[in-house]
């Protein structure tokens, strides 16, 4: 038995319960841009963006953010030198501040995203957004404000589709709930961080997507670069190499922190699988991945065109149920309060010991 193969990117996927269809891997563009120190220059974006389109690739996912507005301009320019604006299914993100000391120009309030979204348009050179996505939660704007927002926004026609990205379990079940009851645009997609080394969303959000119609888009699948399998411990310093993770080696942001004992442990057993499949360790990792339940599209980065060229290689194979297993024991997160409750044991004793033939949807916990 092995995994599920995905043949090419266009192997399409439907976004969530929506008509929207997207390659089963998704061109992210944070990279694009060097404002933030690292990244590519135009003429490098510009190879891995004709690079991803001529393998087939139709989905291309950015936000305002990213390289401070840098990269919408960058992926706007690529779009009208191809022509192919209308052939690709666009992704940008609201939420973060561009303009300090005004406590306005950030978060999730119908005033930024408004702002936000003409500011998107202009760089994008585009009239209509395909998917917009809500970049993190603000934890103040009432959810009710912005589901209404997003769905005048649909009504409007500046957007096609809206997700969800970097928010609690309960806020997009509410959510969801509010747009079904008073027939809201509903949210399609969930823009998660997921990979080998960080697979907590197993635990509620993929339940929800499956439960509540909505496609997961994994970012940051190579863990942050780390299971491309550069960084090693060498002269008692986790981490030598060069690469992202070592520029940011000094933040408190928990996304850069990926030099773990768990996580060399997890790296060890995917070098171990890629030697044998004969792949590259980013390879097995993106397949990892791109083949889970729930997901719909997994966004890849790079910041040069051979790393791109690697990870596009990913839906080429499939995995042997044995190699599966290895990574999925070498990874599998701890339950964790309260979900020890849902184990086999534990129903067993819910249901009298007697054996009923339905299984939890996704994550279960270890026996």
């Amino acid at each position: 038995m092995t995994t599920p193969r995905l043949k090419s990117l266009t192997d399409y996927s439907l976004l969530g319960r929506s008509g929207l269809r997207v390659s089963p891997l998704c061109l992210g563009t944070m990279t694009f841009g060097t404002e933030w120190g690292w990244g590519a220059d135009l003429d490098t974006s510009r190879a891995m963006f004709r690079a991803y389109v001529e393998a087939g690739g139709n989905f291309v996912d950015t936000a305002d953010l990213y390289t401070g507005g840098r990269s919408e301009e960058i992926l706007g320019g690529l779009m009208r030198e191809a022509g192919n604006r209308d052939q690709l299914v666009v992704a940008t993100k609201f939420t973060f501040n561009m303009r300090p000391g005004d406590p306005n120009a950030g978060g999730n309030g119908r005033k930024h995203i408004m702002r936000a979204l003409d500011g998107s348009l202009r760089r994008l050179g585009t009239d209509s957004i395909d998917l917009y996505w809500l970049h993190a939660w603000d934890g103040l704007t009432p959810v009710e404000e912005v589901m209404a927002t997003l769905d005048a926004l649909v009504r409007s026609g500046k957007v096609r589709h809206v997700g969800l990205s970097n928010v609690p379990a309960w806020y997009l079940a509410r959510a969801q709930t509010l747009a079904e009851w008073r027939g809201h645009e509903r949210i399609c997609a969930l823009q998660l961080e997921y990979s080998l080394v960080e697979r907590n969303i197993e635990r509620e959000f993929v339940a929800a997507a499956l439960e509540l119609g909505m496609g997961i888009c994994p970012w940051s699948p190579l863990g942050g670069g780390f299971l491309t399998g550069k960084y090693a411990r060498a002269g008692g310093v986790d981490g030598a190499g060069a690469g992202r993770l070592q520029q940011t080696k000094g933040s408190s942001n928990p996304v850069f922190v990926k030099f773990t004992e768990r996580n060399w442990r997890i790296l060890e057993v995917l070098r171990q699988v890629a030697r044998e499949l004969g792949r590259s360790p980013a390879q097995v990792a993106v397949n990892w991945a791109a083949t889970r339940p729930g997901v719909a599209s997994t966004i890849l980065g790079a910041t040069r065109p051979g790393q791109l060229e690697d990870t596009l290689q990913a839906l080429e194979f499939a995995m042997p149920e044995p190699l599966a297993r290895r990574l999925e024991e070498a990874s599998r997160p701890e339950p964790g309060f309260p979900y020890a409750f849902f184990s086999p044991a534990m129903r067993g004793d819910i249901t009298g010991g007697m054996s009923v033939r339905a299984e939890p949807r996704w994550y279960r916990p270890r026996e």
